[in-house]
């Protein structure tokens, strides 16, 4: 298992990273393309969790709200990869990074349908749930020390 992330829309880090979430979110969730491959800044980080057989299986962007938040986003796993523990070891990466960065805390936008995967990882919800590209969503602050 191996994780490697870039900045920069040019690399393979970031394609794997769009292959990944159209795969999940375009076409196993059917959420609108234009909905989810977005523009990003430089600020902007991309995760991808490659397997043993250097396969990419896993995915997670973050980037800084302020000095000391993260905002991840698009968290996903294949589906014949799931149960295995990658996106466990991606944000607990995304959540060492953010400790050297100096961040606070780690804020996400979790689907209500996997609010309990990431309460395991330590995550509150805060608020109320919110509808973002036609599902649930429910703010959770995870607090980094």
């Amino acid at each position: 298992m191996q994780i490697k992330m870039s900045n920069q829309v040019d690399s393979s880090v970031y394609a794997d990273a769009i292959a990944i979430r159209r795969a999940v979110f375009v076409q196993e969730q059917h959420i609108d393309e234009t909905l989810e491959i977005d523009t990003v800044t430089p600020a902007t980080w991309h995760y991808v969790l490659y397997d043993d057989q250097k396969q990419a299986v896993a995915t997670a962007r973050v980037t800084p709200s302020d000095q000391w938040t993260g905002h991840v986003q698009r968290v996903a796993t294949l589906k014949a990869a799931r149960g295995q523990g990658y996106a466990r070891q991606l944000l607990q990466r995304i959540a060492a990074n953010g400790l050297s960065r100096g961040w606070r805390q780690l804020v996400l936008g979790a689907q209500v349908t996997a609010q309990g995967f990431y309460t395991q990882l330590g995550y509150q919800p805060q608020g109320r749930p919110f509808m973002e590209a036609g599902l649930r969503h429910q703010t959770m602050i995870l607090t980094l020390s």
